[in-house]
């Protein structure tokens, strides 16, 4: 096998481990004896690629504008699931009511990131990097959250501390935290009865042992140890927790990984994973159709995922966010375009959930923006930085989030 350069391994100061499965409980007395003390808050953060429509998602259905503009694929008064009078979710988010109804999910709606951009790659890169407009910033936000939260605390971490559910460290992952990309493509060799090792499987190996480079904090040797360790898991060994039923799709299945993931007591802090299928330019769907699908699949991989961490889902905090909303007209193809303000769900044991945030601008023709979208009343960095502030201890928002501005007398008072 042709030598493979360590550069493969190594991105943005992050080591992607493609592969992995499931870990159980038993990594947990060899892992977190090398972490002085283990976080009680973890976060993690759901990326909707592609621009979801926030409109169609959280309906405001007392709009008659809403109505007149989306002729053929508004959402039925009579279909939408009620949330407080106006508000109300698109049908296929089941699975949400009920996180709603008991003060767990909150909802933030006109909100979004300041930059105008209709960009998807432009769009993805600054809401990722937290700093909007701004092409020069190299991290990303959640991991100078991370670096904030080392400045508050002189903690120890295991090498799960930040991880990323897919084949590569996402930008929002970026930085001089170190962070791991799990993935179920290539599997590892699992008690010697699975397939063989991958190619990268054994060039990691292969580097590692002739390296003396200690990659991770505390010790390079402790993180090669957990990643054997993980190659040599048996997935079939995790059962979730009864009546969290995940779908069977990829989203599903990363949902279900991080639930293993924070059972298993490995350290972690932030988790990221994220999900396309959100470009809805033609045939989305009103009730039924190319949307439906999505946020059913969407909202029934957080359902399981709440259901399956049980207890411990009082220390989670779950947010999603997209890179912007569409148009509030409806197009001739029977879907939208890129617009501009969206929906985020924030969902929590401490999250004051059962409400709708965020000033509500309107959808009167002389309301919208540039006459076409949504109007933003809410940064989407204040968001954020509410719950990183709350769940991570990351007080510097500043370091967070340069430039925005974030202060805590902003916050939405949502954690």
């Amino acid at each position: 096998m042709q030598q493979m350069n360590r550069r493969f391994f190594l991105r943005n100061g992050a080591l992607a481990v493609a592969g992995t499965t499931a870990i159980p409980s038993f990594l947990v007395r060899s892992v977190m004896a090398q972490t002085l003390t283990a976080p009680n808050r973890r976060l993690v953060v759901i990326f909707q690629r592609g621009a979801a429509d926030g409109l169609n998602i959280v309906v405001p259905y007392r709009e008659k504008n809403y109505y007149s503009m989306r002729p053929s694929i508004a959402i039925p008064q009579n279909q939408v699931l009620d949330l407080d009078g106006f508000f109300g979710l698109h049908p296929s988010l089941s699975s949400f009511k009920p996180l709603f109804d008991q003060g767990h999910l909150a909802v933030v709606h006109a909100v979004g990131s300041p930059d105008m951009s209709r960009s998807h790659f432009d769009a993805q890169d600054y809401m990722e990097s937290g700093t909007p407009g701004l092409k020069s910033t190299q991290d990303g936000w959640l991991n100078r959250a991370l670096q904030s939260e080392d400045i508050r605390c002189d903690c120890s971490h295991t090498p799960f501390r930040a991880v990323a559910l897919g084949a590569d460290v996402p930008r929002t992952l970026a930085g001089s935290i170190p962070a791991i990309a799990l993935s179920n493509l290539n599997s590892f060799a699992i008690g010697g009865r699975g397939p063989a090792p991958s190619p990268a499987a054994n060039a990691f190996e292969a580097m590692y042992g002739d390296s003396g480079d200690r990659i991770f904090h505390p010790a390079g040797e402790e993180t090669f140890g957990a990643v054997k360790m993980l190659r040599a898991a048996n997935p079939g060994q995790y059962t979730p927790s009864s009546g969290a039923n995940y779908p069977n799709s990829e989203f599903g299945n990363n949902m279900k990984q991080i639930a293993q993931l924070l059972k298993a007591n490995l350290g972690v802090e932030a988790a990221f994973t994220d999900v396309s299928g959100w470009d809805t330019h033609q045939n989305q769907g009103s009730v039924n159709g190319q949307l439906s699908n999505r946020l059913k699949d969407f909202s029934d991989s957080i359902g399981a995922f709440w259901r399956d961490l049980g207890d411990s889902a009082a220390n989670v905090t779950l947010v999603t966010m997209s890179e912007f909303g569409r148009t509030a007209r409806e197009n001739g193809t029977g879907g939208t375009d890129h617009g501009h303000a969206n929906a985020m769900f924030v969902l929590g044991g401490e999250v004051k959930g059962g409400k709708v945030y965020g000033r509500w601008p309107g959808l009167d023709n002389e309301q919208l923006n540039e006459g076409r979208d949504l109007a933003l009343t809410t940064d989407y960095r204040e968001v954020l930085g509410e719950v990183v502030s709350s769940t991570l201890g990351a007080s510097n928002l500043d370091l967070v989030f340069p430039g925005a501005g974030i202060a805590p007398n902003n916050f939405l008072r949502l954690v």
